[in-house]
């Protein structure tokens, strides 16, 4: 087997990129969690924008998963981490193809600041992979765990009769506990308090602008 050179490994992650940033051979491996639950024809128009805008927040969420574990993967020290990190990008694959057509289902759309999102989200994993592979791993953590608490909001924000919406939720919310147990026994460092508060004062900032735009 040839080494891979230094300009191999460059090309090898600026494809991973591209293919990530495209979702090239990204497909849904799980079947829709609200396929199975009657829509509620009567959400009125506020209730169902106000679901939009929930949905729209936790796709722009999953764009910035998609974007976050493809910047730490690339710098992984670990094969372990490495794999690890592929296998909860392509879960999370899954909750964008579920939000999508819950949006489509709405009559609404993606946020259109989804590019800005998955920029930045790139530039912050692969800081953190930097970092060593404990430290990303705790990111990845306390992002968990700070999205399944804004999903648990969601569950309670959500019109009493979209359990469409919910279903979806529902879902997410067990994948992304999950994925924050892993890297805990993965050995993810805790990371300060002040990177925590950082972490959750972006997360506003965006959930407020994606539930608009």
């Amino acid at each position: 087997m040839r080494h891979r050179s230094a300009i191999d490994r460059l090309v090898g992650r600026a494809d991973a990129v591209l293919r990530a940033a495209t979702r090239t051979g990204l497909r849904q491996q799980r079947p829709y969690p609200a396929a199975d639950v009657p829509d509620e024809p009567s959400l009125d128009a506020a209730a169902r924008r106000h679901a939009a805008g929930l949905m729209r927040v936790n796709h722009a969420g999953e764009v910035c998963a998609q974007a976050l574990y493809v910047g730490q993967g690339l710098l992984a020290r670990n094969a372990r981490t490495e794999a690890a990190l592929k296998q909860a990008a392509r879960e999370e694959g899954d909750h964008l193809f579920w939000c999508e057509r819950r949006l489509a289902e709405l009559d609404a759309r993606p946020s259109r600041l989804n590019p800005a999102w998955f920029t930045g989200a790139l530039a912050i994993g692969a800081a953190a992979a930097l970092l060593g592979d404990r430290v990303s791993l705790g990111f990845v953590e306390e992002t968990e765990r700070q999205v399944v608490r804004h999903l648990d909001g969601h569950m309670a924000s959500l019109p009493a009769g979209d359990e469409r919406s919910r279903a979806v939720v529902r879902a997410m919310r067990e994948d992304e506990a999950r994925h924050a147990g892993d890297a805990a026994a993965r050995g993810a460092v805790r990371l300060p308090r002040f990177v925590q508060a950082l972490m959750a004062r972006q997360a506003r900032v965006m959930t407020t602008l994606a539930y608009r735009l």
